[in-house]
């Protein structure tokens, strides 16, 4: 499945040759208090002002896309930590855990046509892995569980 952009919602669906991905457009924080320990800590976003953000609504953390520059938040010398994300690197695919909540990384459904979420519950309902390729000087995100772009 590949990543679309229907209004300001991420939706994963089948990769076909009438699908056009979304270009999500990463950047590194250069915030030297954040930790690397477990991943490369990244800004997300699709198009100019348009990033991924996590929220907790109902007390549940929520993955959003908000009106943000990306390049302002990698200028940003303190990190906007509900905007950043933990790229970590598990063989040929990365996972991206939120900053703000620990333990939630971005997710896809099994089911074709859902909303890209944050979910605690990696592998088994949701797929937390994806490509994520670079295409000079974009970037596009794959779930694992298809080809490479």
């Amino acid at each position: 499945m590949v990543w679309v952009l229907e209004g300001e919602s991420l939706i994963a669906v089948p990769s076909d040759n009438n699908v056009k991905p979304a270009t999500v457009f990463s950047v590194p924080c250069t915030d030297p208090d954040i930790s690397n320990e477990k991943g490369s800590p990244v800004y997300l976003g699709v198009k100019e002002d348009l990033c991924l953000f996590c929220a907790e609504i109902e007390g549940r953390p929520t993955l959003q896309l908000k009106k943000e520059s990306l390049m302002k938040l990698y200028k940003e010398k303190k990190a906007q930590k509900s905007f950043l994300f933990l790229r970590g690197i598990e063989g040929s695919t990365s996972t991206f855990q939120s900053v703000a909540c620990p333990g939630w990384f971005i997710a896809t459904s099994l089911q074709a046509g859902q909303p890209v979420i944050l979910t605690n519950d990696r592998g088994r309902t949701y797929n937390t892995n994806f490509y994520f390729s670079s295409l000079q000087p974009e970037l596009w995100l794959a779930d694992s569980g298809t080809e490479n772009l």
